[in-house]
């Protein structure tokens, strides 16, 4: 699957390039993903204003790998929308698992 272009295991976690729309109508992640940056997509409802957003991107991947938010925090990209993640806590193969079978049902 081209998705797993996006993750990568380093320092015993799972690393996620991710982009981020802010502001839409309703949360979907991943809601696609783009080939020529290497990045899955997700669309967030908060507005990119006071850390908003990124607060409910994290929330939100770890009830997607339904692991505490404390084990999900952002690598880079705090006010770009092109962003890192760092999960702790899952394997590589988890985090493909957990995509391939979103992935499959689109």
């Amino acid at each position: 699957m081209p998705f797993s272009d996006a993750l990568r295991f380093k320092d015993s976690a799972v690393f996620i390039d991710i982009e981020v729309t802010p502001g839409s109508k309703i949360v979907q992640i991943p809601s696609g993903y783009n080939e020529w940056r290497k990045r899955i997509e997700v669309k967030l409802s908060e507005a990119a204003q006071k850390g908003k957003a990124n607060e409910q991107l994290i929330e939100q991947f770890a009830i997607l790998f339904n692991i505490s938010s404390a084990y999900v925090s952002l690598e880079n990209g705090w006010t770009n929308s092109k962003k890192t993640l760092r999960i702790d806590g899952i394997s590589l193969e988890a985090a493909n698992n957990v995509f391939e079978k979103i992935f499959e049902t689109k």
